[in-house]
């Protein structure tokens, strides 16, 4: 199979889908490989790189898509790249259908097969393929949150840790899977006062046998949400509903009443966003402020952390990829209903229930179009 890995174009996004290494695996499977020069210059992977790992490199994204029979991203494709792709093309990427419709729309119109890395599941439960971007995610929520609470960045001017006489801020964090934990850890680790809330008690359980006393944990309802909302200094939203939109947990009027220059860091936004007041930004304009509360809403966080992204990713997405391009898609799935999971669009049906239900689509299960 020809694979082809175009350079990422959304804004300030710098990881690329395939590392040399990665390149390297694909090749020795008897698959050829084709790198657009530069994909991967900006986090230190060079084309020289790319060449000894078995890659062909060609000049620009159109000669990528003209080409390949399978298409290896990071991000989700924008409009000009939808442009691009063609009946039976395999794109292989993040692709966060549920709150866009119009990609959605786009890749209907493509007929191309479109596999979503964060709805591919794993064996043992869990979303594998998500897991390493949700955890720089969710460690990178604390960073951003505790930088964006100084007053030169238009928060309260709050330390995060505190100092001797002085109380640490209050950290609440909406979700206790892999990006809620992973702030937590950053938090506790910060010296924050962190309050958890999820509605999975035996994993607050889990996390109290762990934690002990240095953080509290409440079971998740309307009340419990709001009562921690308005005493935070920062709050971390990390809920998911898989393939779905997330759910609002924070409304329009807890914002307003919360404290003037609290912080909060929705890492939902690629599924919409768990707050009311949320709406996507970039690392360009991270942030913006409601009713004196300041919202980073950055939709591709990880990218900031290009480097360190791209190779947990890499480890994650290169067995189901390899599967893919050796088997074929149909094939790949039959045999596997966890790779199956993550075909959210192909032949312009969508096979992605929530996605189908979310949009206003007919829902077309994949099983119909694997014989």
């Amino acid at each position: 199979m020809k694979i082809g890995v175009p350079k990422e174009i959304k804004n300030h996004e710098y990881r690329v889908g395939l590392t040399p290494a990665s390149v390297r695996e694909f090749v020795a499977h008897g698959h050829s490989v084709m790198v657009q020069a530069g994909a991967g210059s900006a986090i230190g992977l060079d084309d020289a790189q790319y060449k000894a790992a078995g890659a062909t490199l060609v000049d620009t994204a159109p000669e990528v898509f003209a080409a390949a029979d399978m298409i290896v991203k990071v991000k989700e494709p924008q409009p000009q790249e939808c442009a691009m792709l063609r009946p039976g093309q395999l794109l292989y990427t993040y692709l966060h259908l549920a709150p866009d419709p119009e990609q959605t729309a786009a890749l209907v119109k493509s007929g191309a097969v479109c596999v979503a890395y964060e709805t591919i599941t794993g064996a043992n439960g869990g979303l594998p393929l998500l897991a390493p971007m949700s955890e720089v995610a969710g460690r990178m929520s604390i960073q951003a949150g505790a930088a964006h609470l100084e007053k030169s960045k238009g928060g309260m001017g709050v330390l995060l840790g505190g100092v001797p006489g002085v109380a640490p801020g209050h950290v609440v964090i909406l979700g206790a899977g892999v990006v809620g934990t992973h702030a937590l850890q950053c938090a506790v680790g910060a010296g924050a006062r962190v309050t958890v809330l999820d509605k999975n008690v035996d994993r607050l359980r889990q996390l109290d046998l762990v934690f002990g006393n240095r953080i509290t944990t409440l079971y998740s309802n309307a009340h419990s949400v709001e009562e921690s909302v308005l005493a935070a200094d920062l709050v971390v939203g990390g809920v998911l509903i898989p393939g779905a939109a997330a759910p609002k947990l924070v409304t329009r009027d807890m914002i307003s009443r919360m404290r003037k220059g609290a912080v909060v860091v929705d890492v939902a936004i690629d599924q919409g966003g768990c707050f009311e007041t949320s709406h996507a930004t970039t690392h360009a304009e991270p942030t913006y402020v409601v009713d004196g509360v300041v919202h980073y809403c950055v939709a591709n966080m990880p990218g900031a952390v290009a480097r360190t992204s791209t190779f947990a990713l890499n480890n994650a997405t290169i067995g189901p990829g390899l599967a893919l391009a050796d088997l074929g898609w149909q094939a790949a799935m039959r045999g596997n209903p966890h790779l199956k999971a993550g075909l959210n669009v192909a032949h312009g049906k969508v096979t992605f229930e929530a996605v189908a239900k979310g949009l206003g689509y007919d829902y077309t299960p994949a099983d119909a179009l694997l014989n």
